[in-house]
Order: structure tokens, then sequence, then C-alpha cells
């Protein structure tokens, strides 16, 4: 197995539903974590802490705020106690001083072995601080590694310069994310690349089984109550090659620790990469607090969790895709659920209202059939009633992706996207590839149930 590391990334953006591919749903730390409603001396105060979105630049900024909740401002004369770990080591352990409760420090990852801080000291505790001409800078081996980075901040001072308080260690935490690659066998044993992208923690023992039709991989992960009260999501992406056909699936089961995901947990995105499957992993916090409930059933609770995704030939028609606006939505199925070559494939639709899901009448649309970046089928028509069918052969030549677009929906200029696979060399396979090419799907499910 072959392991190259690729981009890193910083989590970015607060995403509180499940939306695919326009917008992302990250994980732990956000780029962005915040310690809401802390009591110090009286007072309410929520703390944010701050990274950028990746870190290749030569230099970088982490902001730490403290904002009163009753007032909305920031914190006067805070002194905080900064602690910054990684995988259960600590790489620095200091005080920082801010006037204005804004901490900016300025972050320049260098092939040093110690960590340097550049700026003024003050006299009462040795908080350093940046002036006007000086900012605060911290040098050294710094998020050179992916995963989830812990900071222990306490309130030292606050309001008077000299006012020194004891206010308890609180946590926030950020995801340093590394793309990795993992070179597997397929069943007839050429290499494969899959791709891994934690949003959360590092992924290991990346795993694929041509015989099960799955892949699995391992993810640290902190159980306790302490840890888990503030993880809102847990996101990881598997890549693979779209025309990597034996793992293409119409949708796929997931398991995190030999449990059973619900449906709402495992999506399929093959809209943002041009060339790749990508296959969301979603867990948002009850989720995590129903797997961990389930494993204290059996026992002690894990150090981590085991994630599989397998092969579902489960096919939930019809599909439904939505125009960017939302304005309307598609209905889409097929027949033959099979498509193969030479034989007449009908594709069922309704066009509907996007808010109301009404049938809309007297619709207009183009339908488009498009492979390998070229039309081979273009005609206009009026669903009457909303609902409508198109009727196509496709030729022994005409394999492989296939794209279904809906153009200029009832002659708004708005469109949408479906696809199929037909891959008759190996069998008769119909593989349904859902691509949006203007708007995210919103995945609504129950369990046992997908609701597009």
């Amino acid at each position: 197995m072959i392991m190259i590391s690729l981009k890193k990334f910083v989590i970015f953006g607060l995403i509180s539903c499940l939306l695919f591919p326009a917008s992302s749903v990250y994980g732990h730390g956000f780029g962005l974590d915040t310690i809401s409603s802390i009591d110090i001396q009286g007072k309410k105060l929520s703390i944010s802490v701050e990274m950028p979105m990746y870190f290749e630049n030569n230099q970088e900024q982490i902001t730490i705020t403290a904002t009163e909740d009753a007032t909305k401002e920031n914190a006067k004369n805070v002194t905080f106690l900064i602690g910054l770990f990684h995988e259960n080591e600590m790489i620095f352990r200091n005080y920082f001083f801010a006037e204005d409760g804004v901490l900016q420090i300025k972050v320049t990852p260098t092939q040093e072995t110690e960590i340097t801080i550049h700026g003024e000291q003050d006299s009462l505790l040795g908080a350093w601080h940046g002036t006007e001409s000086t900012p605060l800078e911290i040098t050294g081996p710094l998020f050179d590694s992916s995963g989830l980075y812990n900071f222990e901040i306490e309130i030292r001072t606050i309001d008077e310069p000299t006012n020194v308080i004891d206010s308890g260690i609180y946590d926030a935490n950020l995801s340093v994310i590394e793309t990795v690659s993992f070179i597997q066998k397929d069943s007839e044993n050429n290499d494969v690349e899959f791709r891994s992208k934690s949003y959360f923690d590092t992924i290991s023992d990346f795993r694929y089984d041509y015989e099960a039709k799955q892949v699995t991989f391992e993810m640290p992960f902190d159980w306790s109550e302490k840890q888990m009260s503030h993880v809102s999501v847990v996101h990881i992406e598997t890549h693979f090659p779209k025309d990597f056909v034996e793992f293409l699936s119409p949708s796929y089961s997931g398991y995190a620790n030999g449990i059973e995901l619900f449906k709402s947990s495992i999506s399929v995105d093959d809209y943002t990469e041009d060339d790749e499957r990508i296959v969301h992993l979603v867990l948002l916090q009850d989720h995590l607090r129903y797997l961990k409930n389930e494993m204290k059933k059996d026992g002690e609770l894990p150090e981590n969790i085991k994630f599989t995704i397998s092969n579902s030939e489960d096919k939930a028609f019809p599909l439904e895709a939505y125009t960017k606006s939302d304005d309307f939505k598609v209905n889409l199925s097929w027949d033959p659920m099979v498509v193969e070559p030479g034989l007449d494939t009908n594709f069922i639709f309704t066009i509907r209202d996007g808010k109301t899901n009404d049938p809309l009448r007297s619709s207009e649309y183009t339908f488009v059939i498009i492979q390998n970046g070229k039309e081979i089928h273009r005609v206009s028509g009026m669903a009457q009633v909303g609902g409508e069918f198109e009727k196509f052969t496709f030729a022994e030549d005409q394999t492989g992706p296939t794209i279904i677009k809906f153009e200029n929906i009832r002659n708004s200029g708005q469109e949408t996207e479906f696809a199929l696979v037909v891959v008759p060399e190996f069998g008769t396979i119909a593989l349904l590839m859902l691509v949006i090419s203007t708007m995210s799907i919103i995945f609504v499910t129950r369990r046992n149930h997908l609701f597009i």
C-alpha cells in the first residue's frame, strides 16, 4: 500500500444541513470553533478560535476573540493562557494578552525544531502581545501534520490588566485536513487510486476488498462526553475514479464499528470532481450519540471509529434533482432499469414545483443526452400534465458514462442533470450516478428510506 500526501486544508464554514456538492458539510472545528457562554466573574463570555482555510502560504493567522454575550462587544484587557495540543502532545503553552479582546497570532511554519514566539511580554504574567510595528508571531514546526488540534484556553485577566483570575480550562478544536492517496488492487490486480479527505481526524488503515466490494478505514475518536459535547459534524470523503466500474453502485451502505449508519449519513457526489466519484460520510452529533449508545451495549468503547462503505443494489426510483434556484424539481426513472445498447429505453419524468412538489402542467423542456462531452440526442417537448417520457435506443458504441440533461425548463433557462453508466463489456450493468449541474441535492432521510 502506498500513501501519497497531497494538499492540506483547515476546515472552514458552518453548515448545519446536508448539502452536496456546492456547500460541503465540514467537520469538527470548521476553521471556526466557539466556546459559548462561559461564566467569567459574573459575565457570560464566548471565545472563538479561527484559523485559515489551509496552511499553504508562508504565513497564516490564528485569531482568538473574547466577546461579552450581553453587550456583543469584545471583552477588555484579556490575558489568555493557551495550550495547543496535537495527538496528545503539547506544541506550546503560553500567556497572551489582548487589550481589545482580539488576539491575532501570525503563524509561520518553519523547519526549525523548536517553537519561537516573537513579540513583547508584560511584567505581570509574562504574557506575549504584539505592537503596531511588531505583530505577534509564532514560528517553528506548526501544523505540519493533519488531524485534530486542541486549544486549551484559560482566561487569566479581564477588564483590568492587573485583575488576575482563575477561569478554569475550556477547549476549542480545529482540524487540519489532508487528502491522502491509497493505491489498492482491483479484482484483476490493477492499481486503483483511492483518495481520502477527513474533515475531522487522520485516516489510517485504508483497504479496498474487491471480493466484498467495500472499503474500510479507521479514524481516532474520543467518545467521552467532554469531547462529544461540541462535535457538531464528522465528515469524511472517499474519492475514486468514475471509470472504476466494479465499485460503482447505485448507492452505498455505511457502517461505523459494525453498526449500520442511517441513510442520511452516506451520499454520492458525482458532480464536484470531473473524473472522480465522491462518497460522503456525514455523522451529526445525534448519530454519534446513537453509535455510542449501541457500542456501550457490547462493553467498553473503542478509541476509534472503523468505517465500512459497501456496494448497495438499492435503486431509489424515481431520482429527483433540483434546479439552482430550487424553483423546479425533476423526477426521473427509466425502463428497463438495466440500460443496454440496442434496446429501447423509456425515460419517464415529471416536472414539479420545487417548493410545493406539485406537478407543473404545460411545462416546456429540452431533453438532451450527452456522452464523452458530446450531444448524441436532443429533443424539445411539452409535458402537458407535468409528466412525460422520452424514448431513446443506445447504439453498440454508445456505452459508458451518460448524462441525461433537462434544459430550459418552463422556458426559464434553468436546467438540471442526471446520469447513468452502461457498461456491456462487464455484463449488463446499469449504474445510477445522480449528477446535479447547478444545485446541490438535499438529502432528507429516514432509516432504510431515501427521500431526495
